[in-house]
């Protein structure tokens, strides 16, 4: 059952808002026959996808692309799983640095993220009453996937990015892991509403 479950949840689309409901059918399924519980504690909306493209040229399909997997995607797939998200439970965002500096071709993509940003706090405030608490991390360039792995991948992007960060280097996946773990720990029960950037001091 685990792995039927990690099937379906690999295959959420997440601009394919219609789904959500039958998804979460699906997690209550899997909580009860596999767990023998009703809520889960913490979810963490970290699907999504890069445009590079100059403003001028960013095309509405982009534009509606990003949106729908970054805002849309994140504010109805929570809305849909909360019933399942336990009392003092914890949601964590993922967004990005460029909300805070700029770096051309990423217009669109930085003000999806930049609405996650304040749709967290949205959410921190509504919730706050079952005790839930919601944060956004930030992370700076990153050696992922990403964009096709540009950063990764090609010596120039690593580079660029590497030098404008203050401790030389870009980030890696192990860089962000353990801050959206410490969020979600009970010893960080009184941060909430908070945006977390784990960049590495970048473009500071």
């Amino acid at each position: 059952m685990k792995s039927n479950f990690y099937a379906s949840l690999s295959n959420l689309c997440v601009r394919n808002i219609a789904s959500f409901a039958s998804f979460a059918n699906t997690v209550r399924s899997a909580l009860q026959s596999t767990w023998d519980r009703p809520t889960f504690n913490h979810l963490v909306n970290n699907a999504g996808h890069g445009e590079m493209v100059d403003f001028a040229e960013t095309t509405e399909a982009q534009f509606d692309s990003l949106f729908n997997v970054h805002v849309k995607g994140v504010f109805f797939l929570t809305q849909a799983l909360l019933p399942l998200l336990a009392e003092g439970g914890r949601i964590v965002n993922l967004s990005t640095g460029l909300t805070r500096v700029s770096y051309p071709g990423f217009s669109a993509y930085s003000a999806a993220k930049g609405a996650v940003e304040i749709l967290t706090i949205y959410m921190a405030k509504e919730l706050g009453h079952r005790g839930i608490t919601a944060n956004t991390v930030a992370p700076g360039a990153i050696e992922t996937d990403f964009l096709g792995g540009s950063v990764r991948d090609i010596p120039a992007y690593n580079d660029a990015f590497a030098s404008m960060t203050a401790l030389g280097r870009v980030g890696v996946p192990e860089d962000i892991g353990p801050v959206v773990v410490n969020l979600l720990g009970s010893d960080n029960r009184w941060v909430n509403a908070q945006r977390i950037e784990v960049s590495g001091g970048q473009n500071i």
